[in-house]
């Protein structure tokens, strides 16, 4: 929107509104441009001497002798289309156990450009041996789709605990052009070595815009029992004395 004639006194506090409504899981760019004029109309008696693609005088407005009449302020503003959040995904496993699944992240929403549209629905397997999160996924199309995604979690320490008991790669993605949706597949591997209960979210970014974040319930039960001690007494008020092992696993 254009809106002209605000008064803004010495020193003074200027609100700008910014609503976002966003139609497309898609980012958007604009920018809020503020430009500021002197109320009786004088300039300013800078004069601009430099280049016109300073860094400074790109923000000013000339008059025709040369003085200043305006100054600008630009904001870029980026907005992201972020989808509703879906039904938490539970993964439970028993501490010092490992848990190898399946889980699928459906994305409603995806509009990827014309010319990426596939004739039917089509699927691809990514590469297993990929070390970075950021999987290109082909779908027969003269482009591809690429989507980015992280574990986020209330505080680092919970997440470099996490990280060190979960992995999650993508393998799969499967394309529902008549629905828009796009499936995808992650192969989870969870080996927690004691009893936790934390909650996360895995963020899923596509690089044409739009973001996705289902919610985790990461759960280790308590572990098997190691083994039984058994005491046997040798006398009445006379100490009994068994040894035994500890493995730490950690420094």
């Amino acid at each position: 929107f254009h809106l002209t004639g605000v008064r803004l006194a010495p020193q003074g506090k200027l609100d700008v509104p910014v609503l976002f409504m966003p139609d497309e899981m898609r980012t958007y760019k604009t920018a809020v441009v503020i430009h500021v004029m002197r109320e009786n109309g004088e300039n300013w008696p800078y004069k601009v001497t430099g280049k016109p693609n300073t860094v400074f005088n790109r923000n000013l407005t000339v008059a025709e002798n040369g003085e200043t009449q305006g100054i600008l302020w630009v904001y870029p503003i980026q907005g992201m289309s972020e989808a509703p959040q879906p039904k938490s995904v539970v993964i439970r496993c028993q501490a010092r156990q490992r848990l190898e699944q399946r889980v699928e992240m459906m994305l409603i929403g995806v509009k990827p450009s014309e010319t990426a549209l596939p004739n039917a629905s089509s699927s691809a397997t990514v590469n297993a041996g990929e070390s970075s999160n950021t999987q290109e996924v082909t779908d027969g199309s003269p482009e591809t789709l690429e989507f980015v995604y992280e574990l986020q979690c209330q505080s680092d320490e919970i997440k470099s605990q996490l990280e060190s008991w979960l992995g999650m790669e993508l393998v799969q993605k499967e394309w529902d052009t008549e629905s828009r949706i796009v499936t995808l597949i992650f192969n989870v591997v969870f080996a927690p070595s004691k009893p936790i209960r934390n909650e996360a979210f895995l963020a899923v970014q596509c690089t044409r815009g739009g973001l996705w974040r289902f919610p985790l319930v990461l759960i280790a039960t308590e572990p098997e029992v190691d083994d039984v001690i058994n005491i046997e007494a040798v006398g009445l008020n006379k100490e009994s004395i068994v040894g035994l092992k500890l493995t730490s696993q950690t420094r």
